[in-house]
């Protein structure tokens, strides 16, 4: 969101990310398209890139126009040596309008998951061929939010599609993140780790808020700083012997959560957790 630090020089926000004790980063609206200016940048704080967002629109494009879509998104990821792209798709969402309630979202009917699901497995099987691989990220206001369409999805795709577990997104959504860790675990691929505070989010959940809204109101927070348990996450992802990044991640407002402050409070809390349960 613009209105969260959108002021703040990209440089700032790498440098305190190094400084908060990070080796990688996913890419950001803030950060150039081109690898030859991304890289000496990245590199200047010895940062690596590891991922980026891209919202798909499968349900409304065939996999030949999504496959042209996402390409530029892919070639940048691959020049940077990235190995994971992260997916969500955003048809019909209302994540970013901060008009619509979290009640407003688009469902996916019964009828429409097989389809999805081939036409996503088609996506993943061309991305990797590419030396990439595809992660579903799993989001709120979109058509996969719950436990039970996050099982939909990876009941309906091949072993292509990851899974991004997103801690803070399934927290909200009213799901256990160590749960969907225990029964997904093969599948996941990509993990980022944000926390909630208990009481904005039944706030939030009973106001029917925008999730825009809900975020600027301090729904998430750094691990450590919230309800979640990351030791019973962190252990399940042990037991699926996963190897991929731990990315910390929290939309906060930072005139109220001073990012590097935070930063490295998550980064202190996650690093424990990882020597406690040995992943």
């Amino acid at each position: 969101m613009p209105e969260l630090g959108g002021d703040i020089p990209l440089d700032t926000c790498l440098a305190e990310a190094r400084e908060a004790g990070f080796e990688g980063i996913e890419v950001g609206q803030k950060f150039p398209r081109d690898p030859a200016l991304l890289r000496p940048l990245l590199a200047h704080r010895g940062l690596h890139l590891i991922s980026g967002w891209y919202s798909g629109r499968l349900l409304e494009r065939s996999v030949a126009e999504e496959v042209e879509a996402v390409e530029q998104h892919r070639a940048l990821l691959a020049a940077m040596g990235c190995t994971i792209l992260v997916y969500a798709e955003t048809t019909g969402g209302i994540a970013g309008d901060r008009t619509r309630p979290l009640s407003s979202r688009p469902i996916l009917l019964d009828g429409g998951w097989r389809d999805f699901g081939t036409r996503l497995t088609e996506l993943a099987d061309h991305l990797a061929e590419r030396g990439i691989r595809l992660a579903y990220h799993h989001h709120m206001g979109t058509v996969v939010e719950t436990a039970a369409e996050i099982d939909r999805l990876m009941a309906a795709t091949g072993s292509s599609v990851g899974l991004l577990l997103d801690t803070g997104h399934l927290a909200f959504a009213g799901a256990d993140p160590a749960d969907i860790a225990w029964r997904h675990g093969p599948r996941i691929n990509h993990v980022h780790c944000k926390d909630v505070r208990p009481n904005v989010l039944a706030r939030v959940r009973a106001a029917n808020q925008s999730f825009l809204d809900s975020v600027l109101d301090g729904v998430f927070t750094v691990p450590g700083d919230g309800a979640i348990d990351f030791a019973a996450v962190l252990t399940a992802l042990k037991a699926a012997d996963y190897h991929g990044w731990l990315v910390v991640e929290a939309e906060q407002d930072p005139a109220k959560a001073p990012p590097l402050i935070y930063a490295r409070r998550g980064f202190v809390h996650l690093t424990a957790v990882v020597r406690e349960t040995g992943l």
